[in-house]
């Protein structure tokens, strides 16, 4: 089976490959950072860095048949101009380093959330030789804002969510209540693992298996049998469109049956909105399979697929609650039995989860009932301007003397961007970016408190090196819905 290889001095835009020889003759070190500049959400949650530098930054990174294949595309892809590849640059680089990487990446800790207007990641040269190396790096290292943005937006709805469960259930069904459907809605399997590794950082409900792979390999996740409980992500079994039409529309009921007979016990999902799924469920469920139901040791999720969802699933609550019987929990809010609950997976975004949660708990019914599935709204409709992200040059080295750089268009001062290098210092309950002394050698200390960013990578090494279960027990530090419930 033939794969697409990038040759990784290549994996830049292409106009970066003409930089060095652009900054000032005198340049020795070039100094960047990673910013959110505000946008849908006013705080992010760091994701998915570690992967990102192991599989772009760390060891050996290039070798010389890859400076030369370099060469010749760059001379190509720029129609001949003499200065379009840095050749000498790449070979010295490799004389000296080996095809390793002469930069130091500093971070805060996966799971944290962090204001926006914060430096997250700063990157730098450390050999003055290869200055150029920094923002040819911006390409890759940029590329951050995608896990990022999605663990921040599942946060979010983890908020939403848990928010209706202290007031309305219980809060501990919290990590299964936001289930990932999104592989089949991204743009590669490559985003599928990345985008769905992110949102595992928040819940433990994925479809998503490229998610627990990347967790696996990179964030020594447990995949074995030994520990299920430990698992990155769990599923459980359910059934598709294909399966239930497969029998035929007068033989729904024997697609139902087979469902049940297969799993006897345990939660099992199964779509019925094939054909009317209101008679799905008062006359098939709710009739010739009640007994069956009631009797496993185990739920049945029923899945609605199309309709309006507010209005669809007030009614299914209805019929269940009738055909089945229903609770009223020690909060006063009204749950169907044990034995069916629903997962809400068309047309689910931030927005909607919202306004479905909002309006089913105001008309008395507990979230305790009802899960989501969320697919392409969570792993696709998102862009690097979700949370405006940017990787900016602040500072450089000039013959031995640091300079603060910085850009502030008169056109847009929203793109103004910080100048000099930088601290992220805890203070409270929030963060503070503060500018170093410029006579500093490099920013690892501050007078106003403990630098929450950490070197994670240096001249191709390795330094921090986080596990799955480290990255949430951060994130969960920063969940709020019981304060705001």
């Amino acid at each position: 089976m033939q794969s697409l290889r990038l040759n990784p001095i290549l994996n830049t835009d292409s106009y970066k490959l003409t930089h060095w020889w652009q900054y000032p003759p005198d340049t020795r070190h070039i100094y960047s950072y990673v910013e959110s500049r505000g946008g849908m959400f006013e705080e992010t949650m760091l994701a998915m860095l570690q992967y990102i530098v192991k599989s772009n930054f760390a060891g050996q990174v290039f070798t010389l048949e890859d400076i030369e294949e370099a060469r010749r595309v760059a001379h190509a892809h720029f129609g001949g101009h003499p200065k379009s590849f840095n050749y000498d640059g790449f070979k010295s680089l490799y004389a000296k380093h080996g095809g390793r990487l002469p930069l130091r990446i500093r971070a805060v800790k996966e799971g944290t959330v962090v204001k926006s207007h914060n430096a997250l990641i700063t990157i730098e040269n450390t050999d003055p030789e290869f200055y150029w190396l920094t923002n040819w790096a911006e390409t890759l290292l940029l590329q951050v804002w995608y896990p990022i943005t999605v663990a921040t937006l599942s946060r979010a709805i983890k908020q939403v969510i848990g928010r209706a469960l202290v007031r309305t259930g219980d809060p501990s069904l919290l990590p299964f209540k936001l289930h990932d459907f999104g592989f089949r809605g991204v743009s590669s399997k490559e985003s599928a693992a990345i985008g769905g590794a992110a949102h595992l950082l928040n819940f433990l409900g994925t479809d998503t298996l490229a998610a627990i792979q990347l967790l696996n390999q990179f964030y020594s996740a447990d995949l074995t049998t030994k520990d299920p409980l430990n698992c990155a992500g769990y599923s459980i079994p359910a059934s598709e469109h294909s399966t239930i039409t497969a029998w035929g529309e007068a033989n729904e009921g024997q697609a139902y049956a087979n469902m049940l007979e297969n799993c006897p016990e345990g939660v099992v999902a199964c779509v019925s909105d094939s054909y009317d799924i209101y008679n799905a469920v008062r006359n098939l469920w709710g009739g010739a399979l009640r007994d069956k139901i009631l009797q496993r040791k185990g739920t049945l999720v029923i899945r609605p697929d199309s309709g309006d969802a507010v209005s669809v699933l007030e009614e299914l609550f209805k019929i269940v609650a009738e055909v089945f019987g229903y609770e009223v929990n020690k909060k006063g809010w009204k749950t169907t039995i044990p034995n069916v609950r629903f997962i809400q997976g068309d047309g689910v975004n931030f927005y909607t989860i919202q306004n479905i949660t909002g309006q089913l708990t105001r008309k008395g019914w507990s979230q305790d009932i009802w899960s989501y599935g969320m697919g392409g709204a969570l792993l696709q409709q998102v862009n690097r301007d979700t949370l405006k992200f940017a990787l900016k040059c602040s500072a450089i080295d000039r013959a031995g003397k640091w300079h603060n750089v910085y850009k502030n268009p008169k056109t847009d001062p929203t793109k103004a961007s910080k100048g000099g290098r930088f601290n992220l210092i805890h203070i409270g309950k929030e963060f503070a970016t503060v500018e170093v002394d410029n006579d500093a050698p490099h920013p690892d200390s501050s007078r106003l408190g403990v630098n929450a960013l950490e070197t994670i990578l240096e001249d191709g090494k390795i330094l921090r090196d986080m596990t799955l279960q480290e990255v949430r027990d951060i994130a969960v530090k920063y969940d709020a819905y019981n304060e705001a419930a």
